[in-house]
């Protein structure tokens, strides 16, 4: 196969614009890239694309394992594409094999029908060891779908924990998809996850299993009823569905609707974007400042000796670090 020429920065540019899925694939392998002369070329990139960002639906799901989280975006995304018109973008993200640095799963194969919609953009990304349940270049990757003129970004994260509070960061909506039949549906879903979401959605909830899902959405709207309301008015809601039949999607996306129409009236919108606009400088400075000290001369060759004086007990692990620290410290103080 032959080997693609390298794009200036404004054939990006022209292409994501236009929407053309090839450029904006392209665009994305670029901001993940971590070689150093991509790096320069990303950022003129996303800074060509910046005034054409902000119009998208940002929709965050994550959810219980074994919950569909795959197949109910399938359904999801199908129906607000062929009852609404909307081109929509869904950003995966691949667990990477902490041994091989490969991906682990394969989102696209689980998304075969959306994924052979004209309208659908679905990529799916290793995490690379990055915490959070997404990507390191997540907060790129969807601001190059805005401006490749995608109405609603889907983020699903990779599991439950820290990548909650990351997805509620650079998204709009944030939606958690339980699971019924479980047990106690409640015990999988930590305080901090309810104090942050803005909708539940029990998913299975067909066949045999409708009336215990049911259940489950009477339970979860209970426990939600006792959190006090959020700065922005919204009181976060459990609904019933079933990504196999799509019993309760239109309702679903009529939710999310309505949720942002009520942000976008009280003003709770745009304060929600600057914040994540906010986060995601704070993200940059993080990567940068660890790239910075991963790239060191310094670092690079003392660390070895220091990480082997961890392992074997000579060292521990706070004057380790403290040693690294100091070290690098001084070398920027002198440069």
């Amino acid at each position: 196969m032959p080997r693609q020429s390298r794009l200036t920065a404004q054939q990006y540019i022209d292409g994501i614009l236009r929407g053309e899925r090839a450029t904006l694939a392209r665009a994305i392998t670029l901001i993940e890239s971590a070689l150093p002369a991509d790096t320069e070329l990303a950022m003129d990139v996303i800074t060509g694309i910046l005034p054409h960002t902000g119009n998208a639906h940002r929709i965050g799901i994550s959810g219980l394992p074994g919950a569909g989280k795959s197949t109910f975006i399938n359904t999801l995304g199908l129906y607000v594409i062929r009852e609404y018109s909307q081109k929509i973008a869904v950003l995966t993200v691949d667990p990477s094999s902490p041994f091989s640095g490969g991906s682990i799963l394969g989102d696209k194969t689980r998304m075969e029908h959306l994924a052979a919609e004209e309208n659908a953009f679905i990529r799916p990304s290793p995490s690379r060891g990055h915490l959070g349940g997404v990507s390191r270049r997540t907060r790129e990757a969807i601001l190059l779908c805005e401006a490749a003129g995608y109405g609603a970004v889907f983020v699903e994260t990779v599991g439950v924990g820290q990548s909650e509070t990351t997805v509620r960061s650079m998204s709009d909506f944030f939606l958690f998809l339980g699971l019924a039949g479980a047990g106690d549906e409640l015990q999988g879903i930590k305080r901090g996850i309810l104090e942050m979401i803005d909708a539940i959605a029990i998913n299975k909830a067909d066949g045999d299993n409708e009336a215990k899902a049911e259940r489950a959405r009477a339970q979860c709207s209970s426990a939600l009823r006792l959190f006090a309301p959020t700065p922005d008015g919204w009181k976060p809601r459990a609904v019933a569905i079933s990504a196999l039949t799509g019993k309760g999607i239109p309702e679903l996306w009529q939710l999310i609707e309505e949720h942002r129409a009520q942000l976008e009236a009280n003003g709770f919108w745009a304060a929600r974007r600057k914040r994540q606009a906010l986060d995601w400088m704070r993200e940059m400075v993080a990567t940068g400042l660890q790239d910075l000290f991963r790239s060191d001369p310094a670092i690079a060759a003392r660390l070895p000796a220091l990480e082997q004086a961890v392992e074997q007990g000579t060292m521990t692990p706070f004057a380790a670090a403290r040693e690294l620290l100091m070290r690098f410290a001084v070398r920027e103080a002198r440069s």
